[in-house]
């Protein structure tokens, strides 16, 4: 015999009835439906990272293939990503409750076809000016845009407890963009591997030897990928009926402490994960000028993306507030192993103690626990979201079922556009965490000082996480 009230989500891309909190309709149809969107989620979110971050490549090259450009507009054009990313960021947290998430995943993903085509096309001649490459880069900013609705999308799908293991794997293996964007440029710009659609080779210089290369290539390799994901979005995934809210029901969260504190917490670990991928390559080189940044700087963000569902995982377990409390002390702590290991040259701020000249082997792995600590502390903090806002309907709730389940709904949509405007504050670590670098270097001669910086700052992320959420008699543990 049919039942109803299970078998509508089905009808339509639009499900009318979405409780996965309920056990027996979780087993009968939400898991399914809530696992297809996820599987189509996470392409759509690497393809965002990827494109987000393809300046990190393709900047660097620019001045062998004959781009007049000053290295202060190269620096530009690498961090106006980052910058209109997080800007896009605060707008698209509150785009899935006004469009859905089908179409809005569909929409905002094939607006990556804008940059990735434009790109193609300028880098294959040197006269094009720079206020276009500078437009170019800051379309790049919707890739970085994407996250904050990808997240809020997904949060809507799964239970409570569930929510850190999906919201882990969703942008753990989306910021795997920022990984294989790195790794896979070098290698596909040396080839012709788009024949005819790609365009003809140029040529650039390096120690005084050319070399053919096809840079367009960069952008291009994803143009096929970008549709091919879109219109798989638009045809398959779900729009939840639920996730229905005004800008105004949304924009509660901004009197709420905790959205705030949160913020904080997701600036020191996704901000840190961003800023350290676009700054690392520049550190390597400034500090070990002998080493070659692009044959370890994909490493970093690699494995700070495959350990985030991890994050989120233990902290379904254990709890967020716990694993992030750890997490942020073990991130001091690796900040002064980079310290250790720096050379003690011009810095004013170097450690006394140390290898005078530098270890490269134990700078790296200490960068490497970092961007580690920064995928777990990413899963743990986006598992703290919802469920600090799922607590907070609850409690001014009354205790009948249908006073409940309003509550719960309120708490999904405050939460689902928590995880989106934590996502854009977030995304300012990827220009100011470079920018520090910079700036240190030229104040002091080093970027000791920057790091000396983060390093406090986690520790006082130590304290807030502690006092809000870990401690045994926290106001909101979790």
């Amino acid at each position: 015999m049919d039942t109803p009230p299970l078998a509508a989500p089905r009808r339509g891309r639009t499900l009318t009835i979405w409780t996965p909190e309920d056990k027996a309709f979780w087993a009968q149809e939400g898991e399914a439906i809530a696992k297809l969107n996820l599987w189509i989620s996470v392409p759509a979110l690497f393809l965002a990272f990827a494109v987000w971050q393809v300046w990190s490549v393709v900047a660097v090259s620019l001045p062998g293939l004959g781009f007049a450009y000053s290295t202060n507009q190269l620096f530009w054009l690498a961090a106006a990503p980052a910058l209109s990313g997080a800007t896009l960021r605060i707008f698209y947290s509150f785009m899935v409750p006004l469009v859905g998430g089908r179409r809005w995943t569909a929409i905002s993903t094939a607006t990556l076809l804008i940059p990735a085509i434009g790109i193609g096309i300028a880098v294959q001649d040197p006269s094009t000016p720079y206020p276009t490459m500078l437009v170019l880069a800051l379309l790049c900013g919707l890739g970085g845009g994407n996250f904050s609705s990808s997240m809020a999308n997904i949060s809507y799908f799964f239970p409570k407890d569930r929510k850190g293991s999906a919201l882990g794997v969703n942008a753990g293996l989306g910021n795997l963009g920022v990984s294989v964007v790195q790794f896979l440029s070098p290698i596909v710009v040396t080839v012709g591997v788009l024949g005819v659609f790609g365009g003809e080779p140029q040529t650039i210089v390096k120690a005084g030897q050319s070399t053919q290369v096809w840079m367009q290539n960069a952008a291009f390799i994803w143009v096929p990928w970008i549709a091919l994901v879109s219109v798989v979005a638009w045809f398959a995934m779900n729009d939840v009926a639920d996730a229905k809210a005004s800008v105004a029901a949304q924009a509660a969260i901004f009197v709420q402490p905790h959205n705030w504190i949160m913020c904080l917490l997701y600036l020191g670990t996704f901000g840190s994960f961003i800023g350290f991928a676009a700054g690392f390559p520049l550190l390597i080189k400034s500090q070990f000028p002998a080493v070659n940044p692009l044959a370890y700087a994909w490493l970093g963000p690699l494995v700070g993306a495959v350990v985030r569902p991890f994050g989120g995982w233990l902290s379904d377990k254990v709890g967020g507030g716990v694993v992030t409390m750890w997490n942020f002390l073990v991130m001091a702590l690796a900040v002064l192993g980079v310290l250790y290991f720096l050379p003690k040259g011009a810095g004013a701020l170097a450690l006394p103690f140390g290898p005078a000249a530098g270890s490269f082997t134990g700078f790296f792995l200490m960068f490497l626990l970092l961007f580690v600590t920064t995928g777990i502390g990413n899963g743990s903090t986006f598992r703290m979201i919802p469920v600090i806002f799922n607590q907070l309907a609850l409690r001014g709730a009354a205790k009948d079922d249908a006073a409940q389940a309003a509550a719960l709904k309120e708490g999904n949509v405050r939460g689902a556009a928590a995880v989106g405007f934590a996502g854009a504050f977030g995304a300012y670590g990827g220009f100011f965490i470079p920018k520090s670098y910079g700036s240190s270097i030229a104040a002091t001669g080093g970027p000791e000082a920057a790091l000396w910086i983060f390093c406090a700052f986690y520790l006082a992320c130590v304290a807030i996480a502690w006092w809000c959420y870990a401690r045994r008699d926290a106001a909101m543990p979790c």
